[in-house]
């Protein structure tokens, strides 16, 4: 009994320190899953985006990067397909991934699968490019990181993970918060927009968001009093529900549910691919066994914490995570503010800050942090001889008013996203979807494999025209008179490039 039991006449114990081992090991499951699914999704449509017959063949930027930097080359773009980047190799390189994913949900070698699946998913972010440069990519990337280190040096690495998750959250608040200028970080609003400093946000997310599904079109008519509460209790949620994930328990649970339940309200509403299943899967990290055994049956509790470091282990794994520590955290203090003032770290300073970015060890979060006014497609036809023409059809993306909103989460069909941006007159976007169009007069049938529908299977079309059409959702009214989800009308010509031609043989 010690000293200050003797004197309060007690000799109970403390509270026992909370332990993280159940939690980490259903983490880890749920990230192999999440793993497999983002493998799969891409691997069905790499050789169509990066494929030496694909948009942007990832192998012509591999031999000019080498052409240009030589051997730096090889650290700027880190990526197993320095090896090779034809279609066995992309394709082959999707099918590790769903291996590993496999064998770390199965707790085979762990650590090596979750080393693994960084590499691997790395290589294919880089591989992409535009079309793999989200934030849910990042996300996968830090969380796939952080995941090496599990379970060993838990408490560490579980701070490191509610920091993500931290940052996740309350950026995107605090980004919304400072988005007053419509052009605000390159990312312009279409015809104004609504304003999240004036509750209006949520009147115009739900139409003009990439790909909405059905329950998009209900909330999108909701009363407006509802959608306005609804902007409030978004920045309560993402300004003022983080701050708890770091306080007693209590709050830390009650930050947990409420950052779930927004999860689900987020995916009943809205195609997000896997980042709110992401964001989900980091919401664990604010339980602890203790809560969480209480949901999970005992033998599946055996299962998930049947193995755990040696000492040795556990050790080498908390001198990593503690490493890994002294550079993520005040690098992600840092890259927002890079991000709000990008000439105020000195240049050495912003070269390792775009360094670690680049290997997506940390990211600056900011989910949304303006909201288009007006909804713009880009229309996409082909013809033979310029008086009768066709059009493409995606196979998510809005045609056709009375295409169904279908839920895609959690695939992610990137070229169908990557077209949603077009309209925002960003000169970057002129490059790939000139590779879209070569694919698409050559007859290319990676690229024609990302379409739901090719109007030339057996000749490519001469000529393709691209157009901006305005959409909006019908009315109830419409709706139930024509069954079509949206209203369409001709906005005019994408420029600077309405028009393309296909050369002659």
């Amino acid at each position: 009994m010690n000293e200050g039991a003797e004197q309060s006449g007690s000799s109970r114990p403390g509270p026992e320190p909370a332990s993280y081992r159940l939690v980490s090991g259903l983490f880890l499951r749920l990230l192999a899953v999440v793993y497999l699914i983002a493998f799969v999704s891409i691997g069905i449509q790499i050789d169509g985006l990066a494929g030496p017959r694909g948009i942007l063949p990832y192998g012509v930027y591999l031999g000019n990067a080498w052409t240009a930097d030589g051997w730096t080359a090889l650290w700027m773009n880190p990526s197993l397909f320095w090896i090779s980047a034809d279609t066995w190799a992309l394709e082959g390189a999707a099918v590790l991934g769903v291996l590993f994913s496999v064998l770390l949900f199965i707790d085979v070698r762990p650590r090596t699968s979750a080393a693994a699946l960084f590499v691997l998913y790395l290589s294919f972010v880089g591989a992409g490019s535009v079309f793999m440069n989200f934030q849910w990519d990042a996300l996968l990337l830090e969380m796939g990181f952080l995941a090496i280190f599990l379970p060993g040096g838990s408490r560490l690495v579980v701070f490191l993970y509610r920091w993500l998750l931290f940052r996740l959250r309350f950026l995107s608040g605090l980004f919304k918060i400072l988005s007053g200028d419509p052009y605000w970080l390159g990312l312009p609003a279409l015809f104004g927009g609504g304003s999240w400093q004036g509750l209006t946000a949520l009147q115009y997310y739900f139409e003009t968001q990439p790909l909405p599904h059905a329950g998009a079109w209900y909330a999108h008519h909701l009363p407006d009093w509802i959608l306005t509460a609804g902007v409030v209790v978004v920045l309560v949620l993402e300004l003022v529900v983080p701050l708890m994930m770091f306080m007693r328990r209590r709050y830390r649970l009650i930050a947990a549910w409420a950052t779930i339940a927004f999860q689900v309200a987020v995916m009943l509403t809205s195609n997000h691919n896997f980042f709110n299943v992401l964001t989900l899967v980091l919401c664990l990290f604010l339980f602890d066994d203790q809560a969480l055994s209480r949901m999970v049956p005992e033998g599946m509790r055996n299962w998930l914490t049947r193995r755990f470091p040696t000492r040795e282990e556990g050790r080498l794994r908390l001198l990593l995570a503690r490493a890994a520590a002294f550079v993520i955290v005040p690098v992600s203090l840092a890259l927002p503010v890079q991000l709000l003032a990008p000439n105020l770290f000195p240049n050495a300073m912003a070269r390792f800050l775009d360094i670690v970015k680049g290997y997506h060890l940390v990211h600056p979060y900011h989910v949304f942090p303006v909201m288009n006014g007006e909804r713009i497609e880009v229309v996409i036809e082909g013809s033979q001889d310029t008086i009768e023409w066709w059009e493409y059809r995606f196979r998510y993306k809005p045609d056709r008013p009375d295409k169904p909103l279908s839920v895609v989460q959690p695939h992610h069909p990137r070229l169908d996203w990557m077209l949603w941006f077009v309209p925002s007159g960003r000169p970057d976007h002129q490059f790939w979807v000139s590779g879209l169009v070569k694919g698409l007069t050559e007859g290319s049938e990676p690229v024609a494999a990302l379409l739901a529908e090719n109007p030339f299977p057996e000749a490519p079309p001469k000529f393709i025209r691209l157009s901006y059409f305005y959409y909006r959702f019908t009315t109830p009214e419409e709706r139930a008179a024509s069954g079509a989800w949206w209203v369409r009308s001709y906005a005019g010509p994408v420029t600077p490039f309405p028009w393309f031609t296909r050369p002659d043989p």
